[in-house]
């Protein structure tokens, strides 16, 4: 049975508890609903349209097997004892079809089409904020840069009572009832009721919807020294810019090194990938290859002036990087241009293309495979049934790969040759030149105790206490001065054991640093957004601290 995004999420909620040693991955839950989410119906979802960006006309099926199909669906609705959902039963019927093929193969019904397709074009029309639910209520987390709630003011920690006059608080709304609500086609209005902290009345805003840019670079700054930092979510329409853009105003500030942190990154459009090592690979090199049943081979070349061409690369990769993050840090390490530093990536070497059907639905189909310059498919075996393809994750953590590299015993052992003589592999994804395991001194899963009630308690505390920045100029200035003391601490530990977080000193004492790390990335991020998360946040990030180490090597 092919797994839906709940059925799938449920599914490793279900294991993690109850394997025989599921108190130590409990840890891992946040991390696979995250990668589920995003997984759970094929990373074809995210993967490029080979046709260059467009949606495929109309599938017309002919033949004995639709007139087959037609027969029995024609028989069903005309016999069968109980009135019957013909829609319902067609959708089952598709996802019974395609399960027979491979896990990134997949229907998508019509009304999660728009949503879909939103994501990797980059933008959507809207009001531009985000927000969680907290208590039954929504909580603006921020306004989004150039938006226009962010032009009203309206702010984070903002709560939002009424949308056109109809109470959305205490209702028990869900994340998709609030969106239905607040976007809406460009130009048309929406009043917004909000009360702030510190003021008893409600605040109203008739807020005029725009287009609201969804970027997939989350951030790009100078980490220290002549290193620079840049952080891709995925790859949509929009990244070949974004990242050009960031870029060159790295380069502008005298960078020599470079870190493409392309973890928790499940892909996108192909074209984006090749684009982007194309600012890193000098002369004409080749980035990836696609050949299939019906897809002669077709190979994408770097060969345009990049602008980062000569300097230090390292690209950092973890069990969520899947697609199109495979395919570039692939062609780094096949090309010899850089490191790769991580953990295993996910393992998916498909390639999807989009076709449109007449009720507005899609389907994505695999058409061919990808192959690294090194000549590797790195996609993962499929299993049995797509349940053991999506629960690799979890047996990541069960047979020990995530704390060590030796855990992992490769099924495929033909050697390939990067263009220096490096031996590297193929199926079961991109092996990272420098391994990072799992600090195995923290208690993940204690750690996990807290880190969900760290968002939310800075939005009640610090998202609308303009007092906390005030002395700060900047980003660097609050990272080198601003400390989570006993009191901060104490406070949020204070409110976070009455959400029901477990007493244990011994626990705490090992991931307390962890915890004052949290906290003061997500207060920076009140005020200066992923400019402020990021910095913060990588100084205690292991992987990115490795990375540094290994760029500034002679």
């Amino acid at each position: 049975m092919k797994l839906t995004n709940k059925k799938l999420i449920h599914k490793l909620e279900n294991n993690s508890y109850q394997n025989n040693n599921s108190g130590k991955y409990l840890f891992l839950i946040p991390i696979a609903i995250a990668v589920a989410i995003v997984l759970g119906v094929g990373l074809g979802i995210y993967i490029n349209k080979v046709t260059g960006g467009k949606t495929n006309g109309n599938l017309n099926f002919s033949g004995a097997q639709s007139d087959k199909l037609n027969e029995i669906i024609n028989l069903v609705n005309a016999k069968y004892v109980d009135t019957t959902n013909g829609s319902q039963l067609e959708d089952n019927a598709i996802n019974a079809y395609l399960q027979n093929l491979d896990p990134h193969s997949v229907y998508i019904p019509a009304s999660e089409i728009v949503g879909v397709n939103e994501e990797m074009q980059g933008h959507f029309d809207g009001i531009g904020i985000e927000f969680r639910l907290k208590d039954d209520t929504i909580i603006v987390v921020a306004a989004i840069s150039g938006g226009p709630s962010e032009s009203l003011g309206i702010k984070g920690g903002d709560k939002i009572i009424k949308i056109n006059d109809t109470i959305v608080a205490g209702v028990k709304i869900n994340n998709d009832g609030v969106m239905h609500k607040l976007r809406g086609i460009k130009g048309t209005k929406v009043k917004v009721s909000i009360l702030r902290n510190g003021s008893k009345n409600l605040i109203d805003f008739d807020i005029k919807r725009d287009v609201i840019p969804q970027y997939s670079v989350d951030v790009a700054y100078k980490l220290e020294g002549d290193i620079g930092y840049i952080k891709i979510n995925r790859f949509s329409a929009t990244t070949t810019n974004e990242f050009g853009k960031k870029l060159y105003e790295l380069n502008q500030l005298g960078i020599k090194k470079l870190i493409v942190d392309l973890r928790q990154n499940p892909g996108g459009y192909l074209n984006a990938a090749v684009d982007m090592a194309d600012e890193l690979l000098g002369g004409k090199q080749l980035v990836v290859y696609t050949k299939g049943n019906s897809s002669p081979r077709k190979d994408y070349i770097a060969s345009r002036p990049g602008q980062f061409e000569e300097g230090k690369v390292c690209v950092l990769i973890d069990e969520g990087s899947a697609s199109a993050s495979e395919i570039l840090s692939g062609a780094i390490q096949d090309h010899d241009r850089g490191i790769v530093v991580g953990r295993r990536s996910f393992g998916k070497g498909l390639v999807q293309d989009q076709y449109t059907l007449k009720d507005g639905s899609g389907l994505r189909l695999t058409i061919a495979r990808y192959y690294t310059p090194s000549g590797r498919c790195i996609q993962r075996d499929y299993g049995k049934n797509t349940e053991d393809y999506y629960n690799d994750l979890l047996e990541r953590y069960q047979d020990g790969e995530m704390y060590t590299i030796d855990s992992f015993h490769r099924k495929d052992t033909t050697r390939y040759y990067t263009d220096k003589g490096r031996i590297v592999y193929a199926g079961g994804g991109i092996t990272p030149d420098v391994f990072v395991p799992l600090d195995t001194t923290i208690n993940w899963n204690y750690l996990a105790e807290f880190r969900k009630f760290i968002p939310d308690y800075v939005l009640m505390k610090y998202a609308s206490n303009e007092g906390v920045y005030v002395n700060y100029k900047n980003i660097y200035e609050f990272q080198k001065t601003f400390v989570i003391d006993a009191t901060i601490l104490n406070d949020f530990l204070s409110y976070a054991y009455s959400k029901g977080a477990m007493k244990n000193d011994k626990y705490l004492a090992k991931v307390t640093p962890q915890i004052k790390n949290l906290l003061k990335a997500y207060i920076a991020k009140q005020k200066w957004k992923n400019e402020g998360f990021y910095p913060v946040l990588n100084e205690m990030d292991n992987t990115v601290q490795r990375a540094i180490q290994e760029l500034n090597k002679k």
